[in-house]
Parts: structure tokens; C-alpha cells; sequence
């Protein structure tokens, strides 16, 4: 029987592994690591989180809650898994993410039709159906050779990670445990800060060394992942109004909200570690431990995990795929994950799932599926392959501007999300059971 091969065991290579598996066709996942390492990766698990542990929000009334929800109705392996191995973080899903990798490869390596591959592939595959899915962090063989076949230079960014401390080394006594507006369970640890604290870290923070780029050409930074260096050097409130905002976190000792607040998130199960939230930053690791223990309760505090900076890349991918996420020049080849220009763990995870779908269909010459724009899964496929994206064209998260607008305009914005949210479910289930999904 024809195996399908997919190249690169991240998120949207083991969900694309996963989707073809169930169906009963051989499958085998081109894995580099741990042979060859990248620079942020630190282990040979397939599927490793390298930059926060949380999936974002589960309520459906948010784009990457309804995002999940489409991922679950069509069976998401990652999915499953978080749900298994998360952390408390309120109406967020957070998971373990050591425990998270270790099951998804278990989960992979358990399954029959499923061969993993611990080898650098420096070129496609002449022939076969094959999915492309080796993730911002391609590795410098494979990224010539896909500008061989792309007839133009990729587009990157720069992406940063956020730091991780112990939780011994926190003060409790000026902590405090809430999750904004008292919704879901109280799973983040509130800093507050006062204005004069506040803006002695501003201070220092704008002042700080950062780490230059080894690499050639301008930096870009992704709006939606900024290193809060830059964030700060906006303007003085710029945190406030950002990751440090205090709104909905009134310190239950005052019964006021603080003037900033810095949330950290429990990195496992255990709560034995703590990311700072929206801290992804390129600052020297020296400097991160002398400003970040400027905030109160970190004062002792012992960093993991320092913050650190890495090169993603990705492609003009509306010149070059179809919705189906097919490559135009050579419809056997398929294209997921991070690479495309979708931004975020779940978004990369839902093409992957697309993907495989999709090339499942092909070996058994069905037709393929173009989700739905009502849809959220839909709606990104619909922006990473269309021509109006061509000329401003960078990576997008799951949100509800990408939806086909309702018919009536609604000003109660959670309203209008329900009824989107409601839609793009039916619009699923519609697809579902007319391909025999």
C-alpha cells in the first residue's frame, strides 16, 4: 500500500500522521530531532512546545475556543492530549508540556500504520504523496531546497520565548492567585505593582541589553508575539495596556485592581514552574535576571528557562497553495504547520489535520475537502491561499474577522460570537456528513 510521508513531527505533522493513520493507510514521519537540534528545541519528542504551554482559550465564544472545538469534531490527536496532561490556567487550556510531547509520541509510536524516522531529509521526495510540515525552525538543507521549488526567497520573523522560574524561589507573600474577572478556576499567579514600581521596570526594561541577531536582513517581529522590550519602548503604558493590564484582577488583599500586574502561568502539572505571561523577550540572560527580579514576589527568583530568540520562517503560501493546502506546482505535495503563515500551536495543529485529511482523499481518489469560510478551521485555509493576501501577506492567528460576516450586524460582541460560533459548528457537521468525513 502507498505511504504517505511527512516531513517534520511537530504539531501539524503529528496530527497530519494521525488523521492518515485511522484511516488504515502506512504513514511515516521524517523526524531530524534528536539527531539534528535546533536552537530552541530541547528534547526528541515529537511534537515538543518550545515557546509558551497554553493552547489559548477553550471558551467557544473566543476564535481559538471555537478553533478547538472544530479540532475536537474532527478527532485532534494534540487535542486529546492536552486534555489529559493540563495545568490549571483558568478558561485557558495549559498543559504539562513534558508530559504532552512524551504522549504524543507514545500515542504515534503505539499506533501499526505510523513509522517514525529519526533522520534529516535535505530533499523531497521525487515521487509519493508527501506533507510538508518541518515548521518555522527548517533546517538549512531543506530550507534551499524549498527555495528551489518556491522560485523566491522566504519571508521570516523573529519569534521570542518567555522565561520560566521555579516556584520555590517565589515570594508568595506578595503573589496572589486570580484569574481575570474570577472566570474559570484561579490557575495564574498575580504580581502587582504599583506606579512607582511600575515605571522604575519600564525604565530598566527599555534600557536593558538585548541579544543582537546572527542572522542576515532586517528583524521582523509578529505583532501578536512582540518581545515586551520592543512593547516597551511604544510608550510608557504600553504594558499596562498589554501583558501587564490590571483590569479584572483586583489583589483580594485591597480589594483594588493594582496598577499593573504581571500573570504567570503554571508550567506542569505540579505547579513547581511558572511562565511569565506575554514576557517573550530577546533580552541577555544576565539582564533578564536583573530587571525581571525588579517585579515584586521575583525578587529571589531562579530562572529554568531564560527567554531566547529564534528565526521562524515562512512562504508566500497564496501564490503558492491551494485551500485544499496543496502545492500548485505539484499536487501530490501538501504543505502544513507554521510554514504556511499561520501563527499559533492550535492553528498549526488544524492544517495538519487538514493535510492529512486531504491526503488520505487523494490516495483513495476522492474528492478534496475546502472547508467552509464560516468555518474557523475554513477561514485560515481561506487566507493562507487566497490572491487578495499576496501583496501584504504575514502570519495569522485564528480570529473571528476572518469569518464570512453574519447577514444583520450585532453590536453585543459576545452575541455576535455565539452566532458565529454556532454557524461555523452547523457548517462542520455539514461537511462532515456530506464527504463522509
Amino acid at each position: 500500500m502507498i505511504s504517505v510521508k511527512i516531513i517534520g513531527g511537530g504539531l501539524a505533522g503529528c496530527e497530519a500522521a494521525w488523521q492518515i493513520a485511522k484511516r488504515k493507510v502506512p504513514v511515516e514521519i521524517y523526524e531530524m530531532r534528536p539527531i539534528v537540534m535546533t536552537p530552541v528545541h530541547r528534547t526528541g519528542y515529537l511534537a515538543e512546545l518550545v515557546c509558551s504551554n497554553s493552547f489559548k482559550s477553550k471558551e467557544i465564544t473566543n476564535a481559538s475556543g471555537l478553533l478547538k472545538e472544530e479540532m475536537r469534531i474532527l478527532d485532534s490527536l494534540l487535542l486529546k492530549v492536552a486534555e489529559e496532561t493540563q495545568v490549571p490556567a483558568g478558561t485557558a487550556l495549559a498543559v504539562d508540556r513534558e508530559m504532552f510531547s512524551k504522549r504524543v509520541e507514545e500515542i504515534l509510536s503505539q499506533n501499526p500504520y505510523v513509522n517514525i524516522i529519526r533522520e534529516e531529509i535535505k530533499d523531497i521526495p521525487k515521487e509519493g504523496i508527501v506533507i510538508i510540515a518541518t515548521g518555522p525552525l527548517t533546517s538549512p538543507d531543506f530550507s534551499r531546497k524549498l527555495q528551489d521549488i518556491l522560485d523566491a526567497e522566504f519571508l521570516y520573523f523573529y519569534d521570542a520565548v518567555s522565561p520560566i522560574v521555579s516556584a520555590d524561589s517565589l515570594n508568595f507573600d506578595k503573589l496572589y492567585f486570580a484569574s481575570r474577572y474570577g472566570k474559570g478556576e484561579e490557575g495564574y499567579l498575580n504580581a502587582p505593582l504599583n506606579e512607582e514600581e511600575y515605571k522604575r521596570f519600564v525604565d530598566e526594561l527599555v534600557k536593558a541589553e538585548i541579544v543582537e541577531s546572527h542572522f542576515e536582513g532586517e528583524e521582523k517581529f509578529f505583532e501578536g508575539c512582540l518581545p515586551i522590550e520592543v512593547m516597551a519602548k511604544r510608550g510608557i503604558d504600553t504594558l499596562r495596556f498589554g501583558p501587564m493590564r490590571p483590569v479584572g484582577l483586583p489583589d483580594p488583599r485591597t480589594g483594588k485592581e493594582p496598577y499593573a500586574v504581571v500573570q504567570l502561568r503554571p508550567e506542569n502539572k505540579y505547579k513547581t514552574l511558572y511562565s511569565l505571561v506575554g514576557f517573550q523577550t530577546r533580552l541577555r540572560w544576565l539582564e533578564q535576571k536583573r530587571v525581571f527580579r525588579l517585579i515584586p514576589g521575583l525578587e529571589r527568583a531562579e530562572f529554568v528557562r531564560y527567554g531566547v530568540m529564534h528565526r521562524n520562517t515562512y512562504f508566500y503560501a497564496p501564490k503558492f497553495l491551494e485551500p485544499t493546502l496543496q502545492f500548485k506546482k505539484d499536487r501530490r505535495i501538501f504543505f502544513a504547520g507554521q510554514i504556511i503563515g499561520v501563527e499559533g500551536y492550535m492553528e498549526s495543529a488544524s492544517t495538519g489535520i487538514v493535510a492529512g485529511i486531504n491526503a488520505y482523499r487523494l490516495i483513495k481518489g476522492k474528492p478534496l475537502i475546502i472547508f467552509p469560510e464560516d468555518t474557523m478551521i475554513g477561514a485560515l485555509l481561506s487566507y493562507i491561499s487566497s490572491p487578495i493576501s499576496i501583496n501584504n501577506y504575514q502570519p495569522m492567528n485564528a480570529n473571528f474577522g476572518l469569518l464570512t460576516p453574519l447577514n444583520k450586524p450585532i453590536k453585543d460582541k459576545r452575541l455576535k460570537h455565539e452566532i458565529m460560533a454556532k454557524r461555523a459548528l452547523e457548517s462542520l457537521y455539514d461537511i462532515i456528513k456530506r464527504f463522509n468525513i
